[in-house]
């Protein structure tokens, strides 16, 4: 038995590790494989007599079609990054300034004064959708879509309607208790400001990683998570309480929009926040769920997150001021 460990680039999520391993797992030459999302690595073990260049040709033909490259050697690919960036700019700055013109006309309210809405809350739920939430959610759909389809014939409609059903009520619900419990403990209009402040920090930093400020976040649930769900039996109730836990998990996206909730003070406010930031997060996840559409490894997958990336950071800048001007510590700079 042969050991090789190959490159592999176009990985960024547990949604990656599930989809290569399902692939490898195909292919009667591959006893056995094990994919590595942080040290973006394959490493197999085979009979095969092939050479190592071979077998790269292979993986590549099976894998390439869904953006991943393998390679024996790590590619050193020039990096367009800044290069993104500066087109991601004017174009996320005008994306801000088509809200502002909405929000002043009265047609919309963003909630870019400072308050998180329901609008505010669904766009960054589909700015979520294909980050955060893609990498830890998203494994957790491919796993449960892997285990239905092995029984019912392949039907998956159901169980993926009931985890995605479970998933926005838990939200709202979850999201109106927390309301509730901001009401109940008496939050005043400084803890409120305080609780802003750290909504609108959290967003800001999340931006700036979508924009490659920070080194790329390879986090993802432990292994070992999604092999449970694959061999759990898919009773009706599993996958809506699958759903209910995707509230808990650490998504910073999540976490900033239940401190909004949190600090909202009110059932219905908390609940709306978080409820249109789960329905802001239902389209790319339905796509995933039904079609595995492989967007974040499109040619304009980069263009896209970095200018998400600019939106949420102009979207926290602008609730960060809006809170210390609401404390009284700066003076305020415009009027929405």
């Amino acid at each position: 038995m042969k050991k090789y460990i190959f490159h592999v680039s176009g990985v960024h999520c547990a949604s990656c590790q599930i989809l290569i391993g399902d692939i490898l797992g195909d292919l009667e030459f591959i006893k056995k494989s094990e994919v590595d999302l942080r040290k973006e690595t394959i490493n197999i073990e085979t009979d095969s007599n092939k050479t190592a260049e071979e077998l790269v040709k292979i993986l590549n033909d099976k894998l390439g079609s869904n953006g991943y490259k393998v390679s024996v050697e790590k590619n050193k690919q020039k990096n367009k990054s800044n290069d993104v960036v500066w087109k991601a700019i004017p174009i996320g700055l005008a994306v801000l300034a088509l809200f502002f013109l909405l929000q002043k006309s009265g047609i919309l309210n963003f909630g870019i004064s400072g308050n998180i809405t329901p609008v505010t809350s669904f766009i960054i739920g589909l700015v979520a959708s294909v980050s955060s939430c893609l990498v830890l959610v998203g494994g957790l759909i491919l796993s449960l879509s892997a285990k239905v389809a092995q029984d019912d014939n392949g039907s998956i409609k159901k169980p993926l309607f009931l985890f995605h059903a479970g998933r926005l009520i838990s939200f709202a619900l979850l999201g109106g208790v927390l309301g509730f419990i901001g009401k109940a403990i008496g939050i005043n209009f400084i803890f409120s400001a305080i609780l802003g402040l750290l909504a609108s920090a959290v967003m800001i930093l999340l931006g700036l990683n979508l924009l490659g400020v920070f080194k790329k976040n390879k986090f993802t649930l432990p292994s070992g998570v999604f092999l449970f769900f694959r061999k759990i039996e898919h009773a009706t109730i599993t996958p809506i309480v699958i759903g209910f836990g995707t509230f808990f998990l650490p998504c910073g996206f999540t976490q900033s929009m239940q401190v909004a909730a949190l600090s909202s003070g009110s059932f219905i406010s908390g609940l709306l926040i978080m409820l249109f930031f789960a329905l802001g997060t239902l389209p790319m996840l339905t796509l995933l769920s039904f079609g595995s559409v492989p967007f974040t490894n499109s040619k304009n997958a980069p263009l896209f997150f970095k200018t998400a990336g600019v939106v949420i950071i102009g979207f926290g800048l602008i609730a960060l001021l809006a809170g210390l001007t609401s404390l009284g510590i700066i003076n305020p700079l415009f009027n929405l």
